[in-house]
């Protein structure tokens, strides 16, 4: 097995507005070029969620932003960012962005670079994700149809995650409604090398 990154936690705060922002600095990568590479993509995927969430705006109340690392092994680092703000009004809102990243060469994954090109990967995890919605009786604003070739995902340990934002398919008190489906389930379609590919079980790179 590799070694996973080592990530510190970096804080700023303020009390009015109350603000606490942790967000994570890779350290100990042997490829320096590709830490720095890493770090400023992450400090700046975490400034646009702070731009959108009115970081910099008079009218911020409160804001907390934080990450979680679902994935750190095979040279793979999957990282969700975090960040609520509240500016007034029945309650605040939460974003959250996911990047999946090769710790060898800096590389940054989509969810379509997890897949062979022309596979039908869309079909098959919207397939999935309606089927659990319907176990699940997952509330929705909507019938649901299909994911975005893009849409939101992480990588955590042996199953790909697929999630969508706040509103973005069901009501606001359902939250964050993830659907996390093992890697092995969608084996024919994964792309060789990529994320997914080396985290399927029983492998090694």
């Amino acid at each position: 097995m590799k070694n996973p990154a080592v990530i510190q936690t970096h804080h700023v705060s303020n009390s009015k507005p109350k603000i606490d922002i942790y967000y994570p600095v890779i350290t100990w990568l042997e490829n320096k070029k590709v830490q720095k590479q890493l770090n400023e993509e992450l400090f700046k995927e975490m400034n646009k969620l702070l731009v959108e969430e009115n970081y910099y705006e008079p009218g911020l109340v409160e804001l907390f932003a934080s990450y979680e690392i679902k994935n750190n092994q095979r040279d793979i680092l999957s990282i969700n960012l975090i960040v609520y703000s509240f500016t007034g009004g029945a309650h605040g809102m939460t974003v959250v962005k996911s990047l999946t990243f090769d710790t060898r060469t800096g590389r940054k994954y989509s969810l379509q670079d997890m897949f062979k090109p022309g596979s039908p990967y869309v079909q098959r995890i919207s397939e999935y994700i309606r089927r659990h919605i319907q176990q699940w009786k997952t509330p929705v604003l909507e019938p649901f149809t299909k994911i975005r070739p893009d849409q939101d995902f992480y990588i955590a340990d042996t199953s790909l995650v697929v999630y969508f934002q706040l509103y973005e398919i069901a009501p606001y008190v359902e939250g964050f409604p993830y659907f996390p489906m093992p890697l092995l389930n969608l084996e024919e379609l994964i792309k060789p090398n990529s994320p997914a590919d080396r985290m399927l079980p029983f492998t090694e790179s």
